[in-house]
């Protein structure tokens, strides 16, 4: 039986769409390098005034809708742009962040003394349950399709905010492109409120910034 993507699903149906998918702000586990996974962990003060300014920027989009992790850090974040836009907010647990038992609250540096083997193998793309926790592939599974189902409710030409965390944003985006699992680390990481952005087209969703912390503008001619 042939397994259909989402960005295969999506195709031909060319709606105009667009889904931004932004990061939270800083932790104090942020600056530690400490593994948060699932832990609820609040903003600092310098994650709140993140949020506040990727607000501000965020909101000159007019977006149409917005669904965020229930974790605090996410709440938080997305709280910032619902005071600007009015826009009242869903939480769904199924956009947190990777599970990674007894890898939460370690730091880099404690994961590679206890864990080396375990890590190593996750950078080179190997199915890896972190610390006993998930799959990558497993939080793609419950995320993506929360991001759909709201998606599917904007109006043509909408856009849909998703704040999420970088883990489970990458491999969402992943999903979403169609991406091969091994390949999703390829993508890169989001720094602290920064977003990607996904835009529909007549084959499906493809990534249109990635990492921005600036409005994202127009591509002119993207096969120069």
């Amino acid at each position: 039986m042939a397994v259909t993507s989402f960005s295969e699903a999506s195709a031909g149906k060319g709606r105009g769409r667009r889904i931004i998918l932004w990061r939270h702000g800083q932790t104090s586990w942020n600056v530690e390098r400490r593994f948060q996974g699932s832990t609820d962990v609040e903003l600092t003060e310098t994650g709140l005034a993140q949020a506040r300014r990727a607000a501000r920027l965020l909101a000159s989009l007019r977006p149409d809708a917005m669904v965020a992790s229930d974790l605090r850090r996410a709440a938080a974040t997305a709280a910032e742009l619902a005071t600007l836009t009015g826009l009242d907010v869903t939480h769904d647990e199924g956009l947190r962040e990777t599970y990674a038992g007894v890898w939460q609250g370690l730091t880099h540096d404690e994961i590679i003394a206890r864990y080396g083997d375990e890590y190593a193998a996750w950078k080179r793309g190997e199915p890896v349950r972190r610390g006993g926790g998930e799959l990558e592939t497993e939080v793609a599974d419950r995320a993506a399709p929360v991001v759909l189902r709201h998606a599917e409710k904007l109006p043509d030409g909408g856009t849909l905010v998703v704040v999420s965390h970088g883990g489970t944003i990458r491999t969402t985006i992943g999903r979403l492109l169609g991406l091969d699992p091994h390949h999703w680390e390829s993508l890169g990481g989001l720094s602290n409120c920064c977003w990607s952005v996904l835009g529909e087209g007549a084959r499906g969703w493809r990534l249109l910034e990635h990492n921005a912390g600036t409005l994202p503008e127009p591509v002119l001619g993207d096969d120069d």
